[in-house]
C-alpha cells in the first residue's frame, strides 16, 4: 500500500487576491514532488512564449517584465516541448492566434509516445485534452499547447508506461479535473519514472486526465514558497497572473 505524506507549504497569495494558487510538498515512498493547485474558473491563467517585439521569452523573469504596470507573475511552468529555437513542437495558440499547427500523428521521443494531448485554456476552465479528441472536437481554447506523451487519459495510465522502467528524470507536468476547474501543476523534487509520476496525478491526485510536459529542463516558478529554478531557456511557459500590491 502505497503511504503518502503531504505538507502543506504557503499558500501562494498575494495580499488581498482571492483564490490563491495553493502549493505544497508531497511526498510518496521515496519520491518527492512539489505541487500547485489553481482555479481556472477564478485566476488568471495563461501561456507565454514571445515577447512584444516577437523574440521568445525564454525565462520567468522575462515574462513578469512583459506584464503590464499592476500586474505580477504569481505561479508559473514550462509548457510544452519545443525546438532547438524554443519554437514550439506542437499545436500552440495564445490569445486566440495560432503559430503553431497541431501534430497528430505519431513520431520519435516522448513527444510523439502516442497517445499525447492538448493543455487548453478557455474562459472559466483549462482541460488536458488527448490529441485526436483535440482534433475531433475542435474546442475554442484561447490558450494550448501540446506535448507528450498523455500521462493519464480518461483514468487510465499511458499503456506505454513500464512499472520496472529504469528511465528516470526530474519531470513536470498538468492535470485536470473532469469540470476543468481543478488544475493541478507538479515537479519532481528527485528523478521519477513515467509510471510514477503518472501514478502521482491518478491515484494521488485523482485526475482523470494529465499531461507530461517535459523532463531534464522541468522548471517552477512559485515566489510564495521560495521557488524561482534556474537553468535551460524554455519555449512555451504557463503562468498565473494576479494584480499586483
Amino acid at each position: 500500500m502505497i503511504r503518502a505524506w503531504a505538507s502543506l507549504c504557503l499558500l501562494a497569495l498575494l495580499p488581498g487576491a482571492a483564490n490563491a494558487v495553493e502549493c505544497r510538498d508531497l511526498q510518496l515512498d521515496y519520491n518527492r514532488f512539489t505541487i500547485c493547485e489553481v482555479d481556472a474558473a477564478a485566476e488568471n491563467l495563461r501561456l507565454f512564449l514571445r515577447d512584444s517585439s516577437g523574440d521568445v521569452m525564454g525565462q520567468f523573469s522575462a515574462v513578469q517584465n512583459s506584464l503590464p504596470d499592476g500586474q505580477t507573475l504569481q505561479f508559473a511552468m514550462n509548457a510544452g516541448m519545443y525546438h532547438d529555437d524554443r519554437s514550439p513542437v506542437g499545436l500552440y495558440i495564445q490569445d486566440g492566434k495560432l503559430e503553431m499547427r497541431v501534430i497528430p500523428n505519431a513520431g520519435p521521443g516522448n513527444f510523439g509516445l502516442l497517445p499525447n494531448g492538448v493543455f487548453c485554456i478557455r474562459q472559466g476552465r483549462a482541460d488536458v485534452i488527448e490529441t485526436l479528441r483535440y482534433v475531433d472536437e475542435k474546442p475554442a481554447c484561447r490558450d494550448a499547447t501540446q506535448s507528450g506523451p498523455m500521462l493519464v487519459i480518461n483514468g487510465a495510465l499511458h499503456p506505454r508506461f513500464l512499472p520496472d522502467s529504469s528511465s528516470r528524470y526530474v519531470r513536470n507536468g498538468v492535470g485536470t479535473s473532469a469540470d476543468g476547474k481543478r488544475v493541478v501543476f507538479a515537479i519532481s523534487r528527485n528523478p521519477v519514472t513515467f509510471h510514477e509520476f503518472g501514478s502521482l496525478f491518478r491515484d494521488t491526485l485523482d485526475l482523470p486526465n494529465a499531461l507530461y510536459f517535459d523532463g531534464k529542463v522541468s522548471r517552477m516558478y512559485a515566489p510564495a514558497i521560495g521557488r524561482d529554478d534556474p537553468g535551460f531557456w524554455l519555449g512555451p511557459i504557463v503562468g498565473v497572473v494576479a494584480p499586483a500590491n
